[in-house]
């Protein structure tokens, strides 16, 4: 089973394009700085999409809705 599921993001984020959007932004800032907002022994998933995602579910990215 993929963790975290679409359904527990999908209660955060809107859509599923903006889920898209913000989780590889985060994913490339992940591989271009190194910083992790949990410890790294707190993440299920290895790779970074993986633990951009488990960031959104755990509410450590801020996400603005309705600004464009």
């Amino acid at each position: 089973m993929i963790y975290p599921s679409i359904d527990k993001l999908l209660n955060i984020v809107d859509s599923k394009y903006e889920l898209v959007h913000i989780s590889a932004r985060r994913s490339k800032e992940i591989s271009r700085t190194g910083y992790l907002q949990m410890p790294v022994s707190s993440y299920k998933s290895t790779k970074n999409i993986g633990r951009a995602l488990e960031e959104i579910t755990e509410g450590l990215i801020e996400i603005k809705k309705g600004e464009k």
